[in-house]
């Protein structure tokens, strides 16, 4: 079986296996896009994982490897408390009623249960820098696009910008769902780029990271 590696993902399921220490057995990905994702938490975990996108575009080796099917975030087709962990990675910005979609990962997951849900930050002065299967002439695009819309005032989630949340805004709308909500971006980022953890933590304690951390990550649990 081939072992599919990404280095974002696996720090990410690294994290997860530091912070929550309740076996996870059923592991649900929100918006899984292509499946890569679920499929290296499937083996990074030990887990049986289910992906659901709204569209059918599934990588046939990450198919090997977890479910991956078209589902509703808003509607999930499971039944209560079936899942031990929820992951959603980019996801949430682009559902019309991101609240009903974490009432619907509350109610599929179990009591004790946990998450992680990370989106863009709302107020990055740039992003897309570490898109991986994007060209630096689409990275230029997408961002005159932000700014652009940022301009017109168009730039949120509802109008079709790939906005995401402030850091704020997702910490607070998952305070509204889930009973334990813990801010990670500040770990995410100082894992991502170990060698500049001093210049990370400048960042933060400056106040700078509002506008330079490209997306904000959370994690809790039921």
């Amino acid at each position: 079986m081939i072992a599919l590696t990404d280095s974002k993902t696996e720090t990410v399921a690294a994290l997860i296996s530091e912070f929550h220490t309740e076996p996870i057995r059923k592991l649900l990905v929100v918006g899984c896009g292509s499946g890569l994702e679920a499929a290296i938490l499937a083996q990074r975990l030990g887990a049986d994982v289910t992906g659901i996108d709204i569209e059918e575009n599934f990588d046939l080796a990450a198919l090997a490897l977890c479910e991956l099917k078209k589902g509703d975030a808003m509607a999930l087709e499971f039944g209560d408390g079936l899942f031990d962990f929820i992951f959603s990675y980019h996801a949430l910005e682009h559902i019309d009623e991101p609240e009903t979609a974490l009432r619907e990962m509350h109610r599929t997951l179990k009591s004790g249960g946990g998450f992680w849900i990370g989106t863009p930050n709302k107020e990055r002065f740039i992003g897309y820098i570490g898109g991986k299967n994007t060209s630096l002439s689409e990275k230029i695009r997408w961002n005159i696009l932000d700014w652009r819309m940022r301009l017109t005032g168009n730039f949120e989630n509802k109008l079709g910008a790939h906005a995401g949340f402030t850091r704020k805004e997702l910490g607070d709308l998952l305070r509204s769902v889930f009973g334990q909500v813990d801010d990670r971006t500040l770990q995410y980022f100082k894992r991502i780029y170990p060698g500049k953890r001093r210049l990370i933590e400048t960042l933060e304690n400056s106040g700078l990271s509002r506008s330079v951390y490209p997306s904000v990550y959370f994690s809790g649990s039921k």
